[in-house]
């Protein structure tokens, strides 16, 4: 058996390699030139064999031994060690391969062939550039939680904790689906729960009194910019849609005899076609609207080019022009606004109003149902909110 002290001693023969044993097979070969490094002799399948066990000291004794226990295993276990040394050189290579780019730039590719939203995949496509910029090129199974919070750091010390929040869970949704491939074995942002500074929530401003809304309606028919900004306003008001949804509409979508509106899954949020009933007033702003950009295309274009959408920017800043501060009022808070009112006036019941907003239902028979059955109330709702519009229009402000 050998020993440390005799390791260190031991001395090179100037005209062989130096065999030193340490039972089991193991033993230290010492060259003419003084170099050191652990072998194992062993045979396998009736043939001599030899291990290299690596160099000593940076393989020491104990490591060297613990290294011939593992191959004796394997022998045992009807495996060369030799070959399985090639094998394990090999899949730790084809794991080296594996980057954090190549797994992220497939996830994207997945959600594509999913059909996700244009708006969803260009979101999470920007969340993943910031984790490639710096983990890119590193294997995925060897990232480790330290590095992936140095990246949201860096986000978070601009201020930006929304974002970084967001870029911690898009992460883990890689990690995730590398693990559920067997190129990762864990997700390092599950360490990272409660390490980010938590973002404080600020709900989007919205007028929900019913005297300061049918100011800011009086304000908005007299807009003297755009005709399309100011029917895109109105509009907003008379359906509560998301912006979003209403930017992108197409003409195609649009039933005017039959008074529908048929917004496809693809730009809905929660990924399911949505119908909007459209009350005498907002029929009346669409058949303005087709004079200006029907028959096909876009509803609303953007000023500079008729392919491109309003932007949800234009919006806003006719609201602040029509002196509406951003902590007043949003484009978005017309859905806050009619939410608010239709609910605490009590004549509509509050699942058809959930639906009309297109609120997600966490129980799937409660989900079906809901579109099943409310496309009456919600029709009469909608005609009830935009006569209700007109009455606060024409109230005297006090």
């Amino acid at each position: 058996m050998l020993t440390d002290i005799a390791i260190r001693n031991a001395r090179p023969e100037a005209d062989r390699t130096k065999k030193l044993s340490d039972g089991g097979g193991l033993q230290l070969w010492i060259s003419p030139t003084g170099g050191k490094s652990w072998n194992l002799a062993y045979r396998f399948n009736g043939k001599q064999r030899k291990l290299n066990l690596g160099p000593y000291p940076t393989v020491t004794l104990a490591e060297a031994r613990s290294r011939r226990d593992v191959a004796k295993r394997q022998i045992e276990a009807g495996v060369s060690p030799s070959e399985q040394k090639q094998i394990d050189k090999l899949t730790q290579a084809t794991s080296d391969a594996i980057t954090f780019e190549a797994v992220a730039d497939e996830l994207l590719e997945k959600k594509k062939r999913e059909r996700k939203a244009e708006a969803t995949l260009s979101k999470v496509g920007w969340l993943l550039d910031f984790g490639k910029a710096s983990l890119g090129t590193r294997p995925i199974a060897k990232i480790t939680a330290p590095e992936v919070l140095a990246v949201l750091r860096r986000v978070e010390s601009r201020g930006r904790l929304e974002t970084a929040k967001r870029l911690r869970a898009t992460i883990g949704e890689v990690f995730r689906y590398a693990i559920a491939t067997g190129r990762a074995e864990q997700d390092p942002t599950v360490a990272l729960r409660g390490a980010l500074v938590s973002p404080i929530v600020q709900h989007r401003a919205a007028i929900v009194e019913e005297a300061g809304f049918g100011g800011l309606l009086r304000a908005i028919d007299g807009y003297d910019g755009t005709p399309e900004v100011r029917a895109g306003i109105q509009l907003l008001a008379l359906t509560f849609v998301r912006p979003g949804e209403l930017r992108h509409a197409q003409w195609k979508e649009f039933d005017l005899d039959r008074a529908v509106w048929l917004i496809p899954a693809e730009r809905m949020k929660m990924r399911r076609a949505h119908k909007v009933p459209l009350a005498p007033q907002a029929l009346t702003i669409l058949r303005d609207l087709f004079r200006l950009s029907g028959p096909v295309g876009l509803v609303l274009p953007g000023s500079r080019a008729f392919n491109r959408p309003m932007s949800e920017n234009t919006m806003n800043a006719s609201l602040r022009r029509l002196g509406y501060g951003n902590d007043q009022m949003t484009a978005h808070g017309f859905r806050a606004a009619a939410s608010t009112m239709l609910n605490e006036c009590g004549l509509w019941n509050p699942d058809a109003i959930e639906a009309q907003l297109a609120h997600s239902e966490s129980n799937a028979a409660r989900k079906a149902y809901a579109r099943a059955e409310y496309w009456d109330e919600r029709v009469k709702m909608m005609s009830y909110w935009s006569n209700k519009l007109d009455e606060m229009r024409r109230a005297d402000p006090l």
